[in-house]
């Protein structure tokens, strides 16, 4: 079966100097089952593609000339099959309340990555923390893995608004 792909130009997007990453993930949620992602960018756009890939796409990027990348996400079995959350411990019915809650929407990276690992450091184990971004921390979920965390997390209905919830130590309980 052939793969249909959607094709999503954030070229424009950035050469405005703006962020593309709530338009890709908006057209990632609208793909039917069985369709990739055909993405336009001005540069190989690494984090995206272990985003990507942690949703069940894999993908083949080439250059396509003057500095510009096409890539082509293709669904795995498990693409669009997972929920929109990530989560690494039990639903969210059996976490305690946050005791620490973290607004860093305004923040550029890794300034949010930094404030929410120094903040586990303070915290006591089995304690949650709430914390609001701009976009899905890629780069933060694997630190928060090799530090022994559990997290949920997910894209708020405006589909803006990133919350994660974080659980110190929960995962190190687990193991």
């Amino acid at each position: 079966m052939t793969t249909q792909f959607m094709d999503v130009d954030v070229r424009p997007t950035l050469r405005a100097g703006g962020e593309p990453f709530g338009e890709i993930m908006a057209a990632v949620a609208k793909l039917p089952p069985g369709q990739g992602l055909r993405l336009l960018a001005t540069f190989k756009p690494t984090p995206l593609l272990q985003v990507l890939g942690s949703k069940g796409f894999s993908h083949e990027a080439r250059e396509i000339g003057g500095g510009d990348w096409e890539v082509l996400f293709t669904p795995g079995a498990a693409a669009g099959t997972a929920p929109a959350r990530t989560a690494t411990a039990t639903d969210d019915s059996a976490w305690p309340e946050p005791v620490q809650h973290m607004d860093n929407r305004d923040l550029d990276p890794p300034e949010p990555l930094v404030r929410i690992l120094a903040a586990t450091e303070t915290m006591a184990q089995g304690e949650v923390l709430s914390a609001l971004l701009c976009r899905e921390p890629a780069f933060l979920l694997p630190e928060l893995a090799k530090r022994g965390h559990a997290w949920h997390g997910g894209f708020e209905p405006d589909g803006k608004t990133y919350k994660i919830l974080i659980r110190v130590g929960a995962a190190k309980q687990a193991a």
